[in-house]
């Protein structure tokens, strides 16, 4: 193997890393702190985005039915 074939396999695996992190971030979920959750008088149970029990498809963690974020979205 060439020096110039080598250092270019290096480069690739050295990239790799950083592609995986631009993945994770577009599926990564928002922090509760940066939906300011919870307030107000909406209820997460009353949201498009609630899962029963108490997940939610936008913001990580436990969520409580009667909590309530600024992604709140009134379900039909």
């Amino acid at each position: 193997m060439r020096r110039r074939e080598f250092i270019g396999l290096l480069s690739g695996i050295a990239a790799w890393p950083a592609a995986a992190d631009a993945q994770k971030a577009q599926t990564a979920k928002l922090s509760k702190a940066q939906v300011r959750y919870p307030k107000g008088i909406a209820m997460c149970a009353t949201c498009t985005l609630f899962v029963a029990p108490r997940t939610c498809k936008l913001v990580e963690g436990d969520i409580s039915p009667n909590g309530w974020c600024n992604a709140y979205e009134m379900a039909d």
